[in-house]
């Protein structure tokens, strides 16, 4: 499909599934530049798990996002229930302008719901020449160290640098082992999983990956994931006012929908610190990219920028099992 196709498919679709024209048109953006930069877990499939949630009842589908300023520095977007897309949409320029006036600025994203990657959101910060990083919390879905039973979300971290001239370097990883939606794609395709991913019901080891989702995730490096998923739940939950992932997955009751609750977004402008040298400490970091890419290391976000190049080009291919689904909703 061509990616216009596929974002026209992707706005029939959710206004299909019940959401607001403005919604549709901002979560539609999110899945599209998934699949895109050829990340399928965060793609299209997500339309099935967006429509899921509105069906549910865990979305409000006409929710109108509001701004506040509760402090010079400090944006707060109350969500009002609806995707976090809209809210994040709202709250950006007035982040922009308060990093750019402060030197440092951030944005609490309350009452939301999350199914899509952090790094659209981090690169639109970047590409506005601003340092970026985004944490929030999910459900429940992942042990920590140690344990087997869930606590954490699979608790993103995604990270930000604008690069003149360039696209901005941007990494974004859950810290659980894997993405929940990579294991819900080896499901639906009858893959079994690697054994470290996860736990079943009853705290084993397991290479099927229904048992994984039934059961509890791994952090990825042990006591350090497990300690970064910990610092993602304060940050984005107790520190914001908002849900850790024990609280979204309680607020779900049940409905399987997707998480619930808040996000916390770091903007800082360079320029700030450096004023009239922010050009020669810039070039300072590319030497430093440089020197990764020298030796033949990939910086993070090379393959997606690599992905997008060819979609551009190209087109994505979408599996005619899942583009079979997605032209169910609204159907059913």
């Amino acid at each position: 499909m061509t990616l216009d196709a596929l974002r026209g498919l992707a706005r029939e679709k959710l206004r299909a599934a019940g959401l607001a024209d403005d919604h549709a048109d901002a979560v539609a953006e999110t899945m599209v530049a998934g699949e895109c930069d050829g990340c399928a877990s965060h793609g299209i499939y997500r339309l099935l798990v967006a429509a899921s949630s509105v069906r549910a009842g865990v979305v409000v589908p006409d929710a109108v996002p509001v701004v506040s300023e509760p402090a010079r520095a400090l944006v707060r977007v109350d969500g009002k229930g609806g995707f976090a897309q809209l809210a994040f949409a709202r709250g950006l320029p007035v982040l922009i302008d308060k990093a750019r006036a402060c030197g440092i600025a951030a944005m609490a994203l309350n009452d939301v719901v999350h199914f899509a990657a952090l790094w659209p959101e981090v690169e639109a910060i970047a590409d506005a020449g601003l340092v970026a990083l985004a944490t929030t919390p999910s459900h429940a879905w992942v042990a920590p160290a140690g344990g087997t039973r869930p606590v954490f979300g699979t608790n993103p971290i995604a990270f930000g640098w604008p690069r003149p001239g360039k696209p901005p370097f941007v990494f974004d990883f859950a810290t659980s082992a894997v993405a929940r939606g990579e294991i819900e794609l080896h499901r639906r395709a009858g893959r079994p999983v690697p054994d470290d991913w996860g736990y079943d019901a009853d705290g084993r080891a397991t290479t099927d990956a229904e048992a994984v989702l039934a059961g509890a995730m791994r952090t990825f490096g042990g006591h350090k994931g497990s300690s970064l998923a910990t610092m993602v739940e304060l940050l984005a939950g107790p520190l914001i006012g908002d849900m850790t992932s024990r609280e979204s997955l309680a607020a779900d009751a049940g409905r399987g929908g997707s998480p619930i609750g808040g996000e916390l977004i770091v903007a800082i402008d360079p320029a700030g610190f450096l004023g009239d040298a922010v050009a020669a400490h810039l070039a300072r970091a590319e030497a430093l990219f440089a020197a990764i890419e020298a030796q033949g290391a990939r910086l993070p976000s090379a393959r997606r920028y690599a992905a997008r190049a060819r979609s551009l080009a190209d087109g994505v291919q979408i599996p005619a099992a899942l583009h079979a689904d997605i032209l169910k909703i609204g159907r059913e």
